[in-house]
């Protein structure tokens, strides 16, 4: 018997079937079908946690079946996904079949396999919610007391030491300090740095240092859903307003009211829509597509941007006035590469994370492969820091350490130094005459064989075709000969605050 989640795949591309079976085989107890009533059969005879259903099936369409699945099966997690997506469609799987997720062709293996994780969490957590409202019926104060545990217990988790993981002299350490301070003052902030920085982590250590601390904190991506849908999402509608719309949908500012509401990505926002969320921000009152009644909300507005939005200001593309709406205080998120003391403590932090996710076990890093993080610039950030993390903890060992050779390749090659103690710049510049050319293509090729092979010259050598004189004749001509992995150190696996 497993322990798995259920998940129900409906397509009737036999190929596509069977490919996403193969994917999800591993991390998931997985069902198909190839037409709705094969799908009606399986849900009528299983528990099925998940759908994941074709948008474009022969008998109906995927929203029309999830329709039915939410009104007979309402606890399952209904997914789309398609190739053809427009923002009616959209607006249809979300309203009408109550669309957990549409998943747009083609996808990515690591990508879907995470969306359909994320999806068993909120099963979990909708189950969990309906015991809390039986034990709530059943003995009030005992579960409003756990409620408020969990609240303190959130609040334990994004405090400003433990919730933002750093080393002892970290450019975030002034980060801190200033949400700190502003924390309690109930004025708009906007986060400013690249993606994959931990904007949204800081959204939510400042909410939970807030007065608004125990109320509710809601976020949207400004930037992943258009205008009409966006409108709809934020200031709700009322039925009948649009095609679809086929009930009253409470908007996210009604309900966060007493608490936050996390815009991220609001560099993305069309000119028009400023215009609207503007008004809304001035006003303290929504009014929900479709009504002629405003509605007051009390609501902290804290927003993030990837953009440098003064630039944008200034070229025309986002209006003054709601820059200085929501730029209270400006905080701005270092990148990755700005802050390589932390880069032991964030490994660590975020492997351990991935084991609770993956139920996998191991010590931790090797001292090489921190070494080689350390060398890396991490242009995606902590994002990309946590995929490469999860993919090393998939390929390696259960109880064995994760080496060095389980990182990617491209992050083996930034990972080298000098004698010196200085980084080995990209040898590739494809300038010159083309024997200089043919010769730094050579010197790259010998570089990424030597790291492979962790710096053994005789396998090197012998995949290369040379001698070992032959090599270090080569190593010697294109200056390689004192280029070697970083220099181990143990690096400290907490978080200092």
């Amino acid at each position: 018997m497993t322990n798995l989640p259920t998940i129900l795949v409906i397509d009737d591309e036999v190929r596509s079937l069977e490919s996403i079976e193969r994917i999800l085989d591993e991390d998931f107890d997985v069902r198909t079908a190839a037409t709705i009533g094969d799908a009606t059969r399986v849900l009528e005879e299983e528990w099925i946690q998940i759908v994941l259903c074709d948008q474009r099936m022969p008998e109906q369409s995927g929203v029309e079946f999830l329709k039915t699945v939410r009104r007979r099966w309402p606890d399952a997690i209904r997914m789309i996904i398609s190739g053809y997506t427009d923002a009616n469609d959209i607006i249809d799987g979300v309203n009408d079949a109550g669309i957990f997720q549409y998943i747009t062709k083609p996808w990515h293996p690591e990508n879907l396999i995470l969306t359909l994780k994320n999806a068993c969490q909120l099963y979990a957590l909708q189950r969990e919610n309906e015991l809390l409202a039986v034990e709530l019926k059943m003995s009030p104060s005992g579960a409003a007391e756990k409620i408020t545990d969990r609240r303190n217990s959130l609040r334990r988790d994004y405090d400003f030491d433990d919730g933002i993981v750093r080393g002892k002299n970290s450019p975030m350490n002034d980060v801190c300090t200033t949400l700190r301070q502003v924390a309690p003052y109930d004025i708009p902030v906007l986060l400013s740095g690249s993606s994959g920085t931990g904007k949204e982590l800081a959204a939510r250590v400042l909410h939970y240092g807030s007065l608004r601390w125990n109320k509710p904190f809601v976020v949207e991506n400004c930037g992943a859903l258009p205008d009409e849908l966006l409108e709809s999402e934020l200031f709700g509608h009322k039925r009948g307003a649009f095609t679809g719309a086929v009930e009253d949908h409470v908007g996210l500012f009604e309900r966060a009211d007493g608490g936050t509401v996390f815009l991220d990505e609001i560099g993305e926002v069309s000119p028009a829509f400023q215009v609207k969320l503007l008004r809304t921000l001035q006003e303290g009152e929504i009014r929900p597509v479709g009504s002629t009644k405003t509605r007051k909300i009390d609501v902290r507005v804290i927003a993030a941007t990837n953009r440098d939005l003064e630039d944008e200001v200034r070229a025309g593309r986002f209006r003054a006035d709601l820059y200085y709406r929501i730029a209270g205080i400006v905080v701005r998120l270092p990148d990755v590469k700005d802050r390589p003391g932390d880069i032991p403590v964030l490994a660590n932090s975020l492997l351990a994370r991935a084991m609770t996710q993956l139920g996998k076990d191991v010590p931790g890093f090797s001292s090489e492969a921190i070494d080689c993080m350390r060398g890396y610039p991490w242009p995606g950030n902590v994002r990309e820091m946590h995929n490469e993390i999860q993919q090393m903890l998939v390929m390696g060992e259960a109880g064995h350490e994760l080496g060095a050779d389980l990182l990617s390749r491209h992050i083996l090659q930034a990972g080298l130094v000098s004698d010196d103690g200085e980084a080995i710049p990209e040898l590739i510049s494809l300038e010159g005459s083309l024997k200089d050319r043919i010769g730094e293509l050579e010197a790259r090729i010998i570089k990424e064989t030597l790291i492979r092979h962790r710096w053994n010259k005789s396998k090197a050598a012998r995949e290369l075709g040379l001698s070992r004189v032959g090599l270090r004749g080569k190593l010697e001509r294109y200056g390689l000969e004192n280029v070697k992995a970083l220099p181990a150190k143990r690096s400290s696996a907490s978080a200092v605050g």
